[in-house]
């Protein structure tokens, strides 16, 4: 079973602070860059993997979205999606990602954000993710940046200028990691891109676009803190189709 940090009362008390979880899709830098890989949502049967406040999940029912199916591991996050969501249409489930089965060609539309790299076997659920899609069907999700994991562990130093710089520790070292986020020990998977990408390949799926997410000028001008973005990318995005 993966580890359930987000049930922690210390961990989810500190993360139900951060700006994208407070203000939503517009508290998300990346959601413009997401928004442009998602196909027209008219219609679709979408499953939201890791769906949290239920943000996404209820953004899709507004552009058309036929149904949508939110799943969670944690009993926290589906308890303030359920508590937030006033659609018939949109259904939460606890489940755990590292034993999920879904129905066979029952979606139009996978996606996910910010989940994967807690799963300890990516491969089995991309094939798994890849059965429960319609022929055609998209794949759409995005994970923190295994730069980014892999620059975490040891501390930022600074150059001459006075810039931080973060040493990648190990990245071609894959496994398990952990790091202190809220809390102590909170365990994260490390894969390079290249794992990653060769295992939707070879569960069938065909990769349509890979972006290394970096905040824009006018984002960092509205934000100075997403400059560090620039060093080492935190998000990548990833768009394939079954």
């Amino acid at each position: 079973m993966a580890q359930n940090i987000y049930d922690n009362p210390d961990f989810f008390s500190g993360y139900s602070q951060l700006p994208r979880q407070v203000q939503g899709l517009s508290g998300a830098p990346e959601w413009p860059a997401i928004r442009a890989q998602l196909p027209d949502l008219a219609g679709k049967r979408i499953v939201d993997l890791g769906c949290g406040f239920g943000w996404t999940s209820r953004w899709m029912r507004e552009q058309g979205a036929a149904s949508v199916l939110g799943i969670d591991l944690s009993e926290n996050m589906i308890a303030r999606a359920k508590g937030s969501t006033s659609d018939n249409a949109i259904t939460y489930r606890t489940a755990d990602l590292e034993t999920l089965e879904l129905p066979e060609r029952t979606f139009d539309l996978a996606y996910s954000a910010l989940t994967f790299h807690y799963v300890r076997d990516f491969e089995r659920l991309a094939r798994m993710i890849h059965r429960s899609l319609a022929p055609g069907a998209d794949f759409v999700f995005t994970i923190e940046h295994p730069i980014f994991m892999a620059a975490t562990y040891p501390r930022w130093i600074e150059d001459e200028d006075g810039r931080k710089i973060w040493p990648v520790n190990r990245y071609a070292v894959e496994g398990e990691r952990r790091t202190d986020w809220f809390v102590k020990g909170v365990v994260k998977y490390h894969r390079t891109i290249g794992t990653t990408l060769n295992a939707l390949i070879h569960a069938g799926f065909t990769i349509k676009a890979v972006e290394e997410f970096a905040p824009s000028r006018e984002q960092i001008r509205e934000t100075p803190a997403l400059e560090e973005e620039i060093e080492r990318p935190m998000m990548l995005i990833i768009s394939s189709r079954r």
